[in-house]
């Protein structure tokens, strides 16, 4: 489900992020040099995360109204990045699974001219950060189409900085998603120690 730097760059524009929730960094992205921030959404925000997936054109997009109820219900386990005139360019939605308290990372989506500068990345550690703090978590969860070798390489290096294993396990085939949806494989990260990542 994850799609962070899948599709060809178009023209709308986008940043780079930082490497913890509301402390911005410096960055540079195809519109000039700008600072970023990541933080957790309000529902506002869902309009942007709805626009970022449609643009994206490689991530099933969801309702506008989805994007904002997720930014309602699930904003301590999801995060926007944007740069310093305002304007979103990126997300990352994710949510606890009930089962067994896994963060469940459901899309990565990063506007083109940000790709390639990291912000996928810190993004996804930001939303790893603010999941610990809410609910102590240790282990994420995410989906991924076996074509989609950007999004298994952006998890593979999360579990190198927190110095866990990622195995992957068959989930969904087109029994369940039709013959017009790749297969969607999970990947199972951790456990996590706390003070991985920190450094």
């Amino acid at each position: 489900m994850t799609a962070p730097e899948q599709a060809p760059p178009r023209a709308s524009t986008a940043p780079d992020g930082d490497a913890a929730p509301g402390a911005p960094a410096p960055a540079a992205d195809a519109d000039g040099d700008h600072t970023y921030e990541i933080g957790s959404p309000v529902p506002a925000d869902g309009v942007d995360m709805w626009r970022l997936a449609v643009e994206a054109r490689t991530l099933d997009a969801n309702s506008r109204y989805a994007y904002v109820l997720w930014c309602r219900d699930f904003a301590r386990t999801s995060v926007i990045a944007r740069r310093d005139d305002g304007r979103a360019v990126g997300y990352v939605t994710g949510y606890l699974r009930p089962e067994n308290g896994a963060l469940l990372i459901w899309q990565v989506c990063v506007d083109p001219v940000a790709r390639g500068a990291g912000l996928a990345g810190r993004m996804l550690d930001a939303a790893w950060d603010q999941a610990v703090a809410a609910a102590g978590v240790e282990r994420m969860e995410t989906t991924i189409t076996p074509d989609n070798a950007s999004s298994i390489r952006l998890f593979t290096k999360f579990a190198e900085r927190h110095g866990t294993t990622i195995e992957r396990e068959d989930l969904f085939g087109p029994d369940l998603l039709g013959d017009s949806h790749e297969p969607e494989d999970l990947y199972l990260i951790g456990p996590i120690a706390a003070d991985k990542g920190e450094a």
